[in-house]
This record gives structure tokens, sequence and C-alpha cells, in this order.
């Protein structure tokens, strides 16, 4: 095992634990769990830079540029239907959505 790896796996951890949590308990405000999804990829992507770096190998932080577009591009689809969200109900909180519940 490398140095660098025990380390950065530990840290990794703590952040994708944190955004599980935020996920969990935040039920309310949108943004905060498009914010915890991103904390989770992050630390998917951290993974994948730290097993890189330790066995010499760039598939790991090839890996990371894709799931950083698709990180991109649930940012911007997904803070797209929050301002349509907005401007229809006046709030994004996601209590107040409920139209659609069957």
């Amino acid at each position: 095992m490398n140095v660098f790896l025990t380390p950065m796996l530990i840290i990794s951890s703590i952040v994708f634990v944190i955004g599980l949590v935020g996920l969990v308990i935040n039920r309310k405000n949108l943004i905060v769990l498009l914010m915890c999804i991103e904390l989770m990829l992050l630390a998917a992507n951290s993974n994948f830079v730290a097993y890189a770096r330790a066995y010499d190998h760039l598939s790991g932080e090839i890996m990371v540029f894709f799931v950083l577009a698709i990180a991109a591009a649930e940012s911007a689809i997904g803070l797209s239907i929050l301002v349509a969200l907005f401007r229809h109900y006046q709030t994004i909180d996601a209590r107040c959505m409920n139209e659609l519940k069957g």
C-alpha cells in the first residue's frame, strides 16, 4: 500500500458519509440535496485519483473526466429544474411540491 493511499481513502470516505448523511437527513431543500449528491461524486472521484496514483494507471484519472462531465450535466439540468419550480411555486421547499403525488 502506498503511503498516500490510506489517508486519501479516509478523507474520501468521510466526504462520502457527509454527503450521504446530508442526503438522508435533509429532504426539504432541493439545492442542499444537489450539493450532497455532488459531495458523493467528489468522494468517488477522489478514490479514482488515489488508486490511479497508487498503482500508476491512467484509467482512474480518465474515469474522473467522465464522472465530471456527468456531474456537470446533472448540475445544469437540476438547477434549471429548480429555477422552473421556483418560478411556479415561489419556493424550493420539496414538501410544497406535491401536485403529482398519486
